[in-house]
């Protein structure tokens, strides 16, 4: 079974640039589509971006596009989401998901879509 460990989460000023990472163990990284979630106190946990296995296509929210890039390096086991231009709205904590489940196009943004997850890294954008 794959584990997930996310790091890089922090305070930062709007306008500003993080990198979250987040490094799998236990399994064959390839074969997972990963992506990244956030939640923000009090509301639900929401899709940010995610890579397919396979094609490696990439599905961007329209809040994060533009803004966020989201990659893997299967060599390292470890999935990237740089974070550029970070707004207040960005503050959440963001989970780093995977499953081996094959996903089409209508369900790759589901949450429940994604049966492995990280412990989460809290980002905040604030003056």
């Amino acid at each position: 079974q794959v584990q997930l460990v996310e790091s890089g989460g922090g305070l930062v000023q709007p306008g500003d640039s993080l990198r979250l990472s987040c490094t799998a163990s236990g399994g064959t990284f390839s074969r997972y589509t990963m992506g990244w979630f956030r939640q923000a106190p009090g509301k639900e946990r929401q899709y940010v971006s995610v890579i397919r296995m396979g094609d490696n296509k990439i599905y961007y929210a329209d809040s994060v596009k533009g803004r966020f890039t989201l990659s893997r390096d299967n060599a390292k086991n470890t999935l990237y989401l740089q974070m550029n231009g970070l707004r207040p709205e960005d503050t959440a904590v963001y989970y780093c998901a995977a499953t081996a489940r094959g996903l089409i196009a209508s369900t790759i943004r589901l949450m429940g879509e994604y049966d492995i997850w990280g412990q989460g890294t809290q980002v905040t954008v604030s003056s």
